[in-house]
């Protein structure tokens, strides 16, 4: 039963920081307790926010980014101060670079001992530490302002370009007292906190004139596409215009994998040929080799392609970044594909020599592969495990697959099959590892639907400590390792003939699931495509926290994955 707030009534920061996240919609906090925020926690889930606790804060965080990308809305993680604050950095920092809309808000010192370094607490300027990986940076002081603060942090993680926001709490605000009645009006509920953004007439219109103008176009579509949920517009404009698409691998499923227009089994040969290039959602970073050299038909690295570029970006920097671009959009990516949309008129489709050589370049490729993924060696390798995964996966088009990795990954991406949006969360733009349990956990709290975590032995080693966290919650979550025994592949061994093991090298045929049978959950270790195939529709079925040992072939997989060539080698020898 809850009272009125009478004059003379007290509040303090601490019910303040729950009525502001409340007041904004704001339900779940992902986060590890510890001085100052424990009764913050406690709290929290006294006021009907859930609090979801881990075992590592980057786990936490990566929980509330993934969050955040699903929702739109930002996600909420919170850590104690100074190690807790670094250790849920890196994450922090990750969810910038991906532009998923998070918020990390995390205990401090005092500010006057901080400020003359006179050795508090796990002192630390958190703040400054902070501002250089993320969007923004604030720092509530006084109690009367954690309402506009909260606000302040909000906007700035969802508007424009969305991004990580760092939120510093000092321990002495927890307990600074107000009158209840001011307390309660100070609190702000943010407006529109996402407003469109509008492309400019002048650049739809050269947009479309250079698209009208391809022989040969190619439409790419990026996370930042799957992001702004406007699903049905863009597959309108892809199906109307008939031009070839591709996927980066989080925007898989923004149409069907299996869709006719696919070219991501053409990949190469449509990145290579193609004369006008509509990039929507997508950056031209190191994942599209920068726009330039040989992936994109030029002589060598720094050679620009001759093709054109059709940008779809919320930010102008973004523009030019590496190549030209010779019709910037900029605008929020609903309202610039709408603005296509509307302006196609009697679009004259690609031709079918254009589309015929793609369709034929992609079934040479499937066929190719085909015969790769029906091979039955023993061990397994990455190949035979991942089409028994891709056939379980094919029947439940709606559980989340969470992917991480290096080859595990990068197999993974091409073989998998995705069907409906939003579905593949992996390690997205910086390529880090441990966002495996953290997303999967993200991804079950924020949807309630099965979640199937893919990792390699390796990166499971980042956040496995959370299959705890997966028992406690009792999340519908299965995590399959591909266990090869080490990095990249367990087969090394140490030139000296000592006896430390070679540096990519772990256990031999460590029995992972055990970890998860430790904790209740269902654990099972599987050497057979068939007994993997069995073990993970059944962990799907189950909803029950479940583990799958895979062992792989430890022969298995390259240095560094398919991107080797950016793992430098000595060139000197002993003489």
């Amino acid at each position: 039963m809850t009272t009125e707030t009478q004059a003379g009534d007290l509040t303090d920061g601490f019910h303040l920081i729950i009525d502001a996240l409340k007041a904004n919609d704001i339900d779940t906090i992902y986060g590890l307790v510890g001085i100052p925020i424990t009764d913050l926690a406690r709290l929290a889930q006294a006021e009907g926010l859930s609090w979801i606790g881990f075992r590592h804060e980057a786990n936490a965080v990566n929980a509330a980014a993934i969050a955040g990308y699903l929702t739109k809305k930002p996600g909420v993680a919170m850590t104690v101060s100074a190690p807790g604050f670094l250790n849920g950095l890196v994450a922090l920092a990750n969810a910038t670079v991906n532009c998923f809309p998070m918020i990390m808000i995390s205990g401090s010192s005092e500010r006057e001992i901080v400020d003359l370094q006179q050795g508090d607490y796990e002192e630390l300027d958190q703040l400054n530490a902070a501002k250089p990986y993320v969007k923004a940076a604030y720092r509530i002081n006084h109690v009367e302002d954690i309402g506009i603060g909260m606000a302040r942090a909000i906007r700035a993680a969802v508007s424009g370009r969305p991004g990580g926001v760092y939120l510093d709490l000092p321990a002495k605000l927890m307990g600074q007292a107000m009158d209840a009645l001011k307390g309660k009006q100070s609190i702000v509920r943010v407006v529109d906190a996402a407003p469109d953004q509008i492309p400019s007439a002048d650049s739809v219109k050269r947009a479309l004139d250079v698209l009208k103008g391809a022989k040969r176009p190619v439409i790419m579509l990026g996370k930042g596409a799957a992001y702004a949920q406007v699903d049905a517009d863009i597959r309108a404009l892809v199906e109307k215009t008939g031009i070839p698409y591709l996927a980066m691998s989080m925007a898989k499923g923004l149409l069907p994998d299996n869709h006719p227009q696919s070219a991501v089994a053409a990949r190469s040969f449509a990145l290579a040929k193609a004369d006008v290039v509509l990039l929507i959602g997508a950056r031209l970073n190191w994942l599209l080799s920068h726009g330039k050299g040989p992936t994109w038909g030029g002589t060598d690295q720094k050679d620009w392609a001759d093709k054109k570029f059709i940008h779809i970006d919320i930010s102008p920097q973004e523009m030019d970044s590496n190549v030209p671009i010779d019709a910037p959009l900029v605008g929020d990516i609903g309202s610039c594909v709408k603005a296509l949309l509307n302006g196609l008129g009697d679009f004259q489709k690609p031709s079918e020599e254009w589309t015929g050589a793609i369709a034929a370049k992609r079934e040479a490729n499937v066929a190719k592969m085909a015969k790769t993924l029906e091979a039955n060696p023993s061990p397994m390798n990455f190949h035979s495990a991942l089409r028994a995964m891709r056939d379980v996966l094919k029947t439940r088009p709606d559980v989340y697959l969470v992917n991480e990795g290096a080859n595990t990954l990068d197999y993974a991406r091409s073989i998998i099959d995705m069907y409906e949006p939003r579905k593949r969360l992996d390690s997205g733009t910086w390529g880090v590892m441990g966002i495996g349990m953290g997303y999967a956990i993200g991804a079950a709290v924020t949807s309630g639907k099965p979640v199937v975590a893919l990792e390699g032995d390796s990166a499971f080693g980042f956040s496995g400590m959370e299959v705890e966290t997966i028992c406690r919650y009792n999340l519908p979550i299965t995590v399959v390792i591909f266990n090869n025994n080490g990095v990249y592949r367990g087969c090394d061994v140490n030139p000296t003939g000592g006896p430390e093991v070679a540096p990519t090298v772990f256990v031999k045929n460590a029995r992972y699931d055990m970890l998860m049978t430790a904790f209740g959950g269902v654990g099972v270790t599987v050497t057979t495509p068939d007994e993997l195939a069995k073990a993970l529709a059944e962990g799907i079925a189950s909803g029950k926290p479940t583990l799958i040992n895979a062992m792989i072939d430890e022969k298995a997989g390259t240095e560094s994955g398919r991107i080797s060539h950016l793992n430098p080698q000595s060139a000197a020898t002993k003489k």
